[in-house]
């Protein structure tokens, strides 16, 4: 089978819409597929991705930041060179895998559409959480989510949330991410290892894995820890990722006074993510909106607990791991500071039940076995129109 994946960003990007793409490629590479990728301009050229890193061949289509298309049947000379850009790849597949919502995305699905070539569609969170009634006009995202052959959404709460907005739809799953191998269960005397290894001489360790944008909830996290650090001075907090708004949250760490508590890795590769989840205390997740965070999952399989805003995602987060997940109000950074003081004065790893519904449910395997069900129905419903 010829595969297609079309996002706007891939690695060393470590958001669930660059990671996923090329977890699915490895899997589907293995299985015999060929595999290719449509992305936007993203990294800058040295940050690019090596050729051999991913799982196949990348195609680069320019987008500017802001670029939107009107309908379509009026749509701007940017979508349209886009599309004609994008159409000797996706004519190449057998079925297109379209992730989220970005402008790259939607022009991919109206490129699919064209070239007669079946649609699946993953929606991350936003797309839908941010979806309104009133959007139903036919706009290139509703007209992508018409028209999939199959929707799938990443946690059970965004499909509720979908069905609550009116769109349900028959042909829809739910398919949680992938935790990938490097993220291994590591007891006490790991944690130690890997701390060693890291150079964390601190007493206490806190881990953030999220991108940096208006919905990370870092701002909040660090007034946490300017509270948290008037009893327990000796704790560093590892913020892993990049993003837009990386400038102000440092800048917010210096006026907050936790400057010097606070280690910025700036985009890392996923086994260096796992040394950190396996370093820590604890793994805090504030953001104001997920849907179902993989950063919050591969610190579980690390053997690290959780705690998570009340966002759909953190909730749907304890209703699976209980225990291991603890919930906090969002923007409560009192409430947060307290319930990471209670962590790192009774530490502990996540039970065997956490590790052993990752293992069963959440690994790249039987998330790709998932996906290739997903991907042969779409095929074989081409062949049959």
């Amino acid at each position: 089978m010829r595969i297609c994946h079309i996002t706007p960003r891939l690695p060393p990007d470590y958001s669930a819409v660059a990671q996923l793409p090329v977890c699915l490629g490895t899997s589907s590479i293995e299985a015999g597929d060929e595999i290719g990728f449509l992305t936007s301009e993203g990294p800058a050229p040295g940050d690019l991705p090596k050729a051999d890193a991913l799982p196949g061949r990348v195609v680069y289509l320019p987008a500017p930041d802001g670029a939107r298309g009107e309908g379509p049947f009026r749509l701007p000379a940017l979508v349209w060179s886009m599309t004609r850009a994008a159409l000797p790849s996706i004519r190449r597949a057998d079925v297109v895998h379209v992730h989220g919502s970005s402008l790259v995305a939607r022009v991919g699905a109206l490129a699919a559409e064209l070239a007669r070539r079946p649609v699946v569609l993953t929606l991350y969170g936003t797309e839908i959480w941010e979806y309104q009634r009133h959007r139903l006009r036919p706009d290139l995202f509703a007209r992508a989510y018409r028209r999939a052959a199959h929707v799938v959404f990443y946690s059970q709460g965004l499909l509720t949330h979908a069905m609550r907005l009116g769109l349900g739809r028959r042909d829809s799953s739910v398919i949680y991410p992938p935790v990938l191998p490097a993220f291994t269960f590591c007891d006490e005397a790991r944690q130690a290892q890997a701390r060693a290894a890291l150079g964390l001489r601190s007493r206490h360790v806190i881990v953030t894995v999220k991108r940096v944008d208006a919905l990370g909830g870092h701002r909040c996290l660090l007034e946490a820890l300017s509270e948290l650090i008037r009893t327990h001075p000796d704790t560093r907090l590892i913020v892993c990722g990049t993003g837009p708004l990386l400038p102000d949250v440092r800048a917010a760490a210096r006026s907050w006074g936790v400057e010097g508590h606070v280690t910025f890795t700036g985009a890392l590769a996923p086994e260096a993510v796992a040394r950190y989840d396996a370093a820590a205390d604890v793994f805090v997740m504030a953001s104001l909106l997920d849907s179902c965070p993989p950063g919050a999952l591969e610190a579980l399989a690390c053997g690290t607990p959780v705690i998570a805003s009340d966002n759909p995602g953190g909730l749907e987060l304890r209703e699976l791991f209980g225990f291991d997940v603890s919930i906090v109000p969002r923007e409560n950074p009192l409430a947060l500071a307290r319930t990471i003081v209670h962590f790192l004065e009774d530490t502990r790893r996540v039970r065997a039940s956490t590790r052993e519904l990752l293992d069963r449910e959440f690994r790249p395997a039987q998330v790709g076995a998932q996906y290739r069900a997903v991907y042969e129905r779409a095929a074989r419903g081409r062949d049959t129109a």
